[in-house]
C-alpha cells in the first residue's frame, strides 16, 4: 500500500485531505510541523509528501530541500496559496513533482497524485527489470542456465537498439510474455509502457475494440470514446499473444498499422499515427497456416523479421534446477515463510518428468506440493502431477530403477495426506479436514471408517 505524508499547520486541511485519501485506498500520515514530518521521513518508508509550503514559523521550502536531500525515493506535491505561484515554482526547480493552488480541488488532487505513483510504479518497473536484465541466468522468471537460452538473451541484448518486429515462437508454458518483456526492456522504448493481450482470449468485435479503441456510439454500450492498446503503448511495445488465432479481418487491419503506422478506432473516421513497437507470440505452426490461407502471408512476413524460439523444457533441462529455485522462493517471500525446500528425491522425479506445461505447469505443481504439505518440505508424495497417470518417466528411465516402476497411485497419497494433516493436528479429524480443505465426512471416508 503506497503512503502519503500530510504536511499543514491547519487541522482542518490535515483532517480533510486524510479522509479524502483513505477513501482512495492509501494509506496516509499526517504532520503538523516541519519536524513532526522529518519523524515520519525518518521512520516510515514514504511514497508522496503532500506539503503546505507556509508551516507557521517553519519554511516549507527548507523541508522539500530536506527531503530531496535524504529521501529520493519520496515525491511531493506543494500546496501553496493562489498569490504564491512564483514559490511553487521555485519549488518545482528544487525537486517537486507538481503543486496545486488552495482551495484544494478535491478531483484534481486525486488526479496529480495518481500521476505521481503512475510514475512511480513505471520507474521502479523498469529499474527491476533492468536489473534482472544484467543478470545472465535469470530475469523475472526467465531462466538461462542452458545454451538455448543464453542465446536468446544475447539475441536480446544485440536488438536493443534496433527497433523492429519480433515473433516468438514455442509452445505453451516456455515463457514467451518474459521474453518479450525482456526485449522491451532491453529497448529505447523501456521508459514507456509494455501492454500484453491474449489475442485469442476475446471475441472479434471485443478484441477490435481493445486493440484500436472506438468512438463514442460506434455500438450498443459504448457510451465513451475509449483509446485502444495501441494509443496507449504510444511509445512503447504492445505484446501480441497467440496471434495465430485472430480472424482475416483482424489480420488486415494489423497489417495497415505495420504497414501505415496509423490507426482508426472502431466507428470512427479520422486515421490515428501510432509509434509502438509489435512483438507477437504464437505456439501455432504459422507456416501451415499460411499455406492454407488461414493466415495471410504478407502480415506473416512482416511480423517474422527477427524469429526467436524458445525451447520446451525437455529440450534445456539445464534450466530445470535453477526454475525449481526460482519458484520455491518466489512462494517463499509470497508466503512469509523463513525456509522452503524440494527433497533430493522429489527433484529427481521433477527432471525425470517430460513437462508437457513446460515451466508454467512446473510452478504451479510446486506451489501445489507446498499446499499439501503439512511441513515447509515438498518430498515425492506431494508431487501431483496434472497428467495421468500422476509421474510419467521420459525414455528408458522407466526400466531403469525400480523406483520408478513403483509410484504411488493417487488414492495412496491422498491417504498419505489426510494421515500426515491427521498427524499435524494430533489425531483431531476437524481441524485436520479444515487444514485439507475437505469435509470432516469425506476424510472419514476416505480413511474407510464410515460417516
Amino acid at each position: 500500500m503506497r503512503k502519503i505524508l500530510i504536511v499543514d499547520d491547519e487541522h482542518a486541511i490535515r483532517r480533510t485531505l486524510c479522509l479524502l485519501l483513505e477513501s482512495e485506498g492509501y494509506k496516509v500520515l499526517t504532520a503538523a510541523t516541519a519536524d513532526a514530518a522529518r519523524a515520519h521521513l525518518a521512520e516510515e518508508g514514504i511514497d508522496l509528501v503532500i506539503l503546505d509550503l507556509r508551516l507557521g514559523d517553519d519554511n516549507g521550502i527548507d523541508l522539500l530541500m530536506r527531503i530531496r536531500e535524504t529521501n529520493t525515493d519520496a515525491e511531493c506535491i506543494i500546496m501553496t496559496a493562489f498569490g504564491s505561484i512564483e514559490n511553487a515554482v521555485e519549488s518545482m526547480r528544487l525537486g517537486a513533482y507538481d503543486y496545486l493552488t488552495k482551495p484544494i480541488n478535491p478531483e484534481e488532487l486525486i488526479l496529480r497524485v495518481k500521476r505521481v505513483f503512475e510514475k512511480k510504479q513505471l520507474a521502479e518497473e523498469v529499474t527491476r527489470l533492468r536489473d534482472e536484465l544484467s543478470n545472465s541466468s535469470r530475469h523475472d522468471g526467465m531462466v538461462a542456465a542452458s545454451p538455448a537460452m543464453r542465446g536468446i538473451l544475447n539475441v536480446i541484448q544485440r536488438i536493443g537498439s534496433q527497433d523492429i518486429p519480433v515473433l516468438v515462437r514455442g509452445e505453451t508454458g516456455t515463457g514467451k510474455e518474459l521474453i518479450a518483456r525482456a526485449i522491451h526492456f532491453a529497448s529505447h522504448r523501456s521508459q514507456r509502457l509494455f501492454l500484453p493481450i491474449n489475442c485469442c482470449a476475446l471475441p472479434e468485435e471485443l478484441l477490435d475494440s481493445e486493440l484500436f479503441g472506438h468512438v463514442k456510439g460506434a455500438f450498443t454500450g459504448a457510451t465513451a470514446s475509449t483509446r485502444g492498446l495501441f494509443q496507449q503503448a504510444h511509445g512503447g511495445t504492445l505484446f501480441l499473444d497467440e496471434i495465430g488465432d485472430i480472424s482475416p479481418r483482424l489480420q488486415t487491419k494489423l497489417l495497415r498499422v505495420l504497414q501505415e503506422k496509423t490507426i482508426r478506432q472502431v466507428g470512427g473516421e479520422r486515421q490515428i499515427e501510432v509509434d509502438v513497437r509489435i512483438i507477437a507470440a504464437t505456439n501455432r505452426d504459422l507456416e501451415t497456416a499460411v499455406r492454407s490461407g488461414a493466415f495471410r502471408s504478407d502480415l506473416f512476413f512482416r511480423l517474422n523479421v527477427l524469429p526467436l524460439h524458445v525451447p520446451p523444457i525437455r529440450e534445456r533441462i539445464e534450466d530445470l534446477t535453477p526454475l525449481i529455485d526460482l519458484f520455491v522462493e518466489r512462494i517463499r517471500r509470497r508466503t512469509g515463510r523463513k525456509r522452503l525446500a524440494v527433497t533430493p528425491e522429489a527433484r529427481a522425479r521433477l527432471h525425470a518428468y517430460h513437462w508437457p506445461g513446460n515451466a508454467r505447469q512446473l510452478e504451479n505443481i510446486i506451489e501445489r506440493g507446498f499446499a499439501l504439505s503439512s511441513t515447509d518440505t515438498i518430498d515425492v508424495p506431494q508431487l501431483m502431477f496434472d497428467a495421468s497417470p500422476l509421474f510419467e518417466v521420459k525414455g528408458a528411465a522407466a526400466d531403469t530403477h525400480e523406483s520408478d516402476r513403483v509410484l504411488p497411485t493417487l488414492e495412496e497419497q491422498t491417504l498419505k495426506h489426510i494421515r500426515d494433516a491427521l498427524a499435524a493436528h494430533d489425531g483431531n479429524q476437524v481441524a485436520a479436514a479444515r487444514a485439507l480443505g475437505i469435509s470432516r465426512t469425506t476424510l472419514r471416508r476416505r480413511l474407510g471408517l464410515g460417516p
